[in-house]
């Protein structure tokens, strides 16, 4: 016993973090500064500024305008130790988490914060046919079909005078396939006006596929109606309540409609990642652990579940798995582990029961060029739409992006492109074919009556 009361008392206590996203390096900055042994795991060696991946995904930044070294950005604190690893089980009785290369770690407090990937509603199949937007390499695989596209219809173009219709497809009408809609509407538009001798890249098509009656589907009415009238304005074509019944290469079927695309990308679900149920807690459908008021599942106040893994239930809603509840659940698990400890050894503990409640600041979705809605619930509340909208939703990630070069290099970026039209981050990387790239070239299915053709060439 008094073995144990030595123990508790001098060893620093040691904390486990799984996951260098939000959540995950929120928490490590806010315990590095304290008397903590802390090991940060993550599959990949950089931390990635989701909000913009859309932007990599459509060439107007670099991946490494978003994304820094995990090890760079904790290279202040020597009691943070990093490691590039995956974890592949969880002994919560014993307390310990065991890695993919056979290391065990023990901890005295566990945080999981490994966020989450795409759901394709049981047809995983169509993954290799539409990507989802969650990584950098889902952003560059999307870069490179998308960019590959006008680069092959240019080619088709000399050699028979005559390309597919390019139609560009996104399955999902929530905030990311809004994005990626407006910015290949942008780019197709606005920044290859120049670029092309045989083909004219503004004729190409955007649709967006929405299975619910509007877009948007979290943001008021009067935001939903706003973004629909700027995407317009793009040239984007929505149909809402059209359930995609099959991907296959080249096309999209609704129902027993064929719609011919030479690009598809996947932005309609997502569910939380399958360290969730190797927890051996109970889930909900999408795969998150089922939390308390203090972000812990039942019977275990050492560890901690934060952002997208996370079921938290506040004021009768589930709170979004998005960027801002991720931060704050991150920074609340990192405080009161230190309330926890230092009333362990004694000091004052006070605070350690107050429950997490998330504030909501707010949400924004950019659509295109001067195109946006935001949702402001602080320092004021207000619907804004349009150019102010953009430029808020400009200046509120240049300010949330970690690290002073990634904030200087995305505002002379963006403000070269803003005022030249012309983008750097144009590369091609990796194959140059495109699933069923032919398919399409002979078809001619009517989106809606009444609506543009999308399948009718025009050049």
């Amino acid at each position: 016993m008094a073995e144990e009361t030595t123990r508790g008392s001098v060893e620093r206590k040691r904390v486990v973090i799984i996951g260098a996203g939000f959540a995950g390096i929120h928490a490590a900055f806010h315990l590095a500064k304290l008397p903590l042994d802390i090991s940060l795991i993550d599959r990949r060696n950089h931390h990635t500024f989701q909000p913009l991946l859309y932007q990599v995904a459509l060439a107007m930044l670099s991946p490494a305008d978003i994304a820094q070294p995990i090890r760079s950005m904790l290279s202040d604190y020597p009691n943070i130790e990093v490691l590039m690893d995956e974890v592949v089980a969880f002994h919560v009785d014993e307390q310990r988490v065991e890695l993919k290369t056979g290391a065990q770690l023990e901890y005295d407090y566990l945080i999981v914060a490994t966020g989450s990937t795409h759901s394709y509603f049981g047809h995983d199949e169509w993954a290799k046919l539409a990507p989802g937007l969650k990584t950098i390499e889902d952003a560059t695989e999307i870069r490179r079909r998308v960019l590959l596209a006008f680069e092959l219809a240019e080619r088709k173009m000399q050699e028979t005078g005559k390309h597919p219709q390019l139609n560009f497809v996104i399955i999902g009408g929530g905030p990311t396939g809004v994005e990626l809609a407006g910015a290949i509407s942008d780019i197709a538009k606005l920044y290859m006006m120049k670029n092309f001798r045989h083909i004219d890249p503004s004729r190409a098509q955007v649709l967006i596929l929405e299975g619910s009656p509007h877009i948007l589907g979290m943001y008021p009415e009067d935001l939903q109606a706003k973004a629909g009238q700027q995407l317009n304005a793009l040239g984007v074509t929505l149909r809402t309540n059209a359930h995609v019944s099959d991907v296959q290469p080249g096309y999209v079927m609704v129902g027993d409609e064929r719609i011919d695309a030479v690009v598809t990308l996947w932005a309609a679900g997502v569910q939380a990642s399958p360290l969730g149920k190797l927890l051996g807690f109970e889930t909900d459908r999408r795969g998150s652990v089922f939390v308390d008021e203090h972000l812990n599942p039942p019977g275990h106040p050492e560890i901690f579940i934060c952002g997208d893994l996370a079921h938290v239930e506040q004021d009768g809603k589930q709170i979004p798995g998005v960027a801002q509840p991720a931060m704050q659940m991150g920074t609340y698990a990192a405080k009161r582990i230190a309330r926890l400890v230092a009333s362990e050894l004694g000091s004052d503990g006070t605070g350690k029961n107050q429950p997490f409640r998330y504030f909501d600041k707010g949400d924004m979705a950019t659509i295109g060029r001067k195109a946006a809605v935001a949702k402001i619930e602080w320092p004021f509340k207000g619907h804004w739409s349009g150019f102010p909208a953009w430029m808020t939703w400009l200046v509120v990630h240049i300010f949330f992006l970690i690290g002073f070069r990634n904030r200087l290099s995305v505002f002379r970026q963006w403000a070269w492109t803003y005022l030249t039209f012309k983008d750097s981050a144009r590369l091609i990387t990796g194959s140059q074919e495109l699933p069923g790239w032919d398919n399409g070239e002979e078809q001619a299915t009517p989106v809606a009556a009444g609506q543009l053709d999308l399948n009718s060439p025009k050049t």
